[in-house]
């Protein structure tokens, strides 16, 4: 078993384990809900990154995800082979290509997200009671305080 830091309560030890699996649990459920259509998750991942940051060049990709530019490339060759990128050169810089999404992009980020969600309310409504919906809202109401600096 895991020793608690220094001056860490067995309980606040304990919750910060479990709450780690438990996002981690919820975190490839809801990977599973959100399809895939033959994406691996890091594929899934640069396709996400792009529709949050905008146009981006590979090696800001690249640099964003924590891999190699190499891999990034791989990566950005099956989202274009799908059609759910495309690049363009850089107006800043003709050696350079930009990534954004096409429309299919948005489409599939969007489907995606809205599948998680609504997969996510329904078992939220199916699982529990009203009061327990309340009970896990005000919990997450707590862990958000783990969020702030």
């Amino acid at each position: 078993m895991d020793q608690n830091p220094e001056g860490v309560s067995e309980s606040a030890a304990r919750a910060a384990r479990d709450v780690r699996v438990l996002f981690s649990r919820l975190r490839r459920r809801l990977r599973e809900v959100a399809g895939g259509d033959g994406l691996t998750p890091s594929q899934v991942s640069a396709l996400t990154l792009v529709a949050k940051g905008g146009a981006a060049t590979a090696s800001a990709l690249a640099s964003a995800e924590g891999v190699r530019p190499q891999s990034m490339a791989a990566t950005l060759a099956v989202l274009e082979q799908h059609g759910l990128i495309r690049r363009s050169p850089d107006p800043d810089d003709g050696r350079r290509q930009l990534v954004t999404l096409t429309d299919a992009g948005r489409e599939r980020v969007e489907g995606d997200r809205q599948a998680r969600q609504e997969w996510l309310a329904r078992a939220l409504e199916d699982r529990y009671t009203e009061d327990e919906r309340r009970t896990v809202l005000e919990a997450l109401s707590l862990l958000e305080r783990l969020t702030q600096p």
